[in-house]
Parts: structure tokens; C-alpha cells; sequence
């Protein structure tokens, strides 16, 4: 079953602005704006604030609207990761930009497909025992002589329940793109997510850049669907 696009319904709620001043953890100084949508908000990974109006209960307006169908992801799913996007891709639309069921099991394809946007893309995996995990990306994937990414990068999972692992600290090996792989997280052992050049295998274990524990009970998966999504 499909999860189909929703009507935006930014007509029906209110949006407030708040914007605020950050220079503790960052290099510079910044200015972060914050939306607040239907009570509730977001932060980034560096903000040490948030402000929020009262409690609200209407958890669907504040989910984000998808331009195209699904075949991974279901309502409690984007529940559960759309609060820990950044901030300044809180009320964006998600374009559907590579999809195993549409553009087939090709690496090389995902490159192609991910080199005509430049900006952050959430990659979603499901394993052939139907758990569903991945990994929210700072820079789309590409080939690279070396990692690339920020600490904006995470890893997730929702097997068994919703967990996500921000960046450690430890090292900045985020993201590796190579022909043959595509590698998330490193550091003096295995990877925090692998995957093969046909997109057909992956593996996942605990790794330094995101101190995380292996998203899929089985280290070793084969791929029933992967996704990669952007913001528009």
C-alpha cells in the first residue's frame, strides 16, 4: 500500500517566525530561523533553544507533503522523523529523486540522479525482513576522493522503534561515495551503513562518526526498496 501525497494545508495553519542568534558550538556566528507551525517547532543540531507555543494535538497538519507516492514510507514514519530535519527544511516539500521501484538497482543511477540537486536528500531503506532505516545526508551523493557531509548528517531507524544517532564528534567521516559502494559513517571498523553498486546488499554496524548501534537487527541485509528523497 502506497502512501499517496496530501493537499498542502498551509492555508489552514498559522506560521510564526522566530529567529534567533547562535554562536556557542559553531564556528561563526549565525542566524537560525525557526517556524512554528500549529504549536509546535523545530530546531537544527547546533541550536541550544527552541521556542514553542502551547500543546497541540493535530500531529497531521504539521507532516510534510510529498510531491509523489511512497513505497517505503508510511504516516508514522514521516511522524517520526520530520521534527528532527533542520529547521530550514521544516515546511518543504519532499521530491521523490531516485527510487529502486522506478529507476531500478543501479549506484551509479542514484549518482546521476542525486548530481542535479545540490542540497540535503534522506535516504530510505527497506530490507527484505521489512525493517526501514537510513540516514538524512547534508550533501546529495556523489563520487568523492574523500567523505563529505556536516554534522547535520545522522543516521535512523525505525526497527523496532524510532531511534536516530547524530554526529559524535569523534571524526567527520560522514559520507563515501565510490563507484562500487556508498559508505555513511566510519572510524576504525565497519561502517554505520554500507551499500553495493547494485544496491541489492548493505550492511550496518555501530560505528565512531555517530556512536550508533546497527540499524537493522540483521548486520548483513539484502534491499527490497531504497528511496532517496531532496527538499524542495
Amino acid at each position: 500500500m502506497l502512501l499517496k501525497h496530501r493537499v498542502s494545508r498551509s492555508e489552514r495553519n498559522k506560521e510564526n517566525i522566530k529567529i534567533l542568534f547562535f554562536c556557542k558550538g559553531c564556528e561563526e556566528p549565525y542566524v537560525q530561523i525557526i517556524t512554528v507551525r500549529g504549536g509546535k517547532c523545530s530546531q537544527s543540531v547546533c541550536s541550544s533553544q527552541c521556542v514553542s507555543t502551547p500543546e497541540d494535538k493535530d500531529t497531521e497538519d504539521t507532516l510534510p507533503v510529498l510531491t509523489q507516492d511512497s513505497h517505503i514510507l508510511r504516516e508514522h514514519h514521516l511522524e517520526k522523523i520530520a521534527p528532527h530535519l533542520p529547521a530550514r527544511l521544516q515546511c518543504s516539500p519532499w521530491q521523490l529523486v531516485y527510487s529502486t521501484e522506478i529507476h531500478g538497482t543501479s549506484l551509479k543511477t542514484l549518482y546521476r540522479k542525486t548530481a542535479e540537486i545540490q542540497q540535503p536528500v534522506l535516504l530510505l531503506i527497506q530490507d527484505t525482513h521489512n525493517q526501514v532505516f537510513g540516514a538524512f545526508s547534508s550533501d546529495s551523493f556523489r563520487v568523492s576522493d574523500c567523505c563529505y557531509g556536516t554534522g547535520e548528517t545522522f543516521l535512523f531507524t525505525f526497527s523496532p522503534e524510532f531511534k536516530m544517532f547524530r554526529w559524535s564528534g569523534e571524526n567527520s567521516y560522514f559520507v563515501r561515495g565510490f563507484l562500487d559502494s556508498l559508505q555513511l559513517g566510519a572510524g576504525g571498523g565497519p561502517f554505520g551503513l554500507w551499500l553495493d553498486s547494485d544496491l541489492l546488499r548493505g550492511s550496518t554496524f555501530s560505528c565512531n562518526t555517530f556512536c550508533n548501534t546497527p540499524l537493522s537487527p540483521h548486520h548483513d541485509f539484502r534491499v527490497q526498496a531504497l528511496e532517496v528523497w531532496s527538499f524542495q
